[in-house]
Formats: structure tokens, C-alpha cells, sequence
């Protein structure tokens, strides 16, 4: 009985060591050409305001 449990531990030791460590964190997304995509976006909006200012 007594090496039956020995056996046991070892296994559960052995198990619980050969889990994979958890990954890093990804990389992040670069959010610079949101920055240039919302400059064109209010660019697109003043100039179809323009145009129907200038049509009235």
C-alpha cells in the first residue's frame, strides 16, 4: 500500500510539473492611423457639408 502511494505522489508531481507555462501578453495593435482615419473621416463629413450648403 505503501508504494502505491508513492507511486501516486510521483505521478501527481511529475503532472503538475510538465503543465506549460501561461504566454506573455500579445502585442498590442498600433492605433497611430486611427488617428489619420479619423482626420479623413471629418474631412469626408466637411466637404458633403460644403457641398450641400453650397447646392442650397
Amino acid at each position: 500500500m505503501n508504494k502505491i502511494m508513492w507511486i501516486m505522489v510521483f505521478l501527481s508531481i511529475g503532472l503538475l510539473m510538465a503543465q506549460p507555462e501561461f504566454p506573455s501578453a500579445p502585442n498590442q495593435a498600433p492605433i497611430g492611423g486611427l488617428g489619420v482615419l479619423a482626420a479623413a473621416g471629418g474631412a469626408l463629413a466637411l466637404k458633403k457639408l460644403w457641398e450641400k450648403k453650397k447646392g442650397n
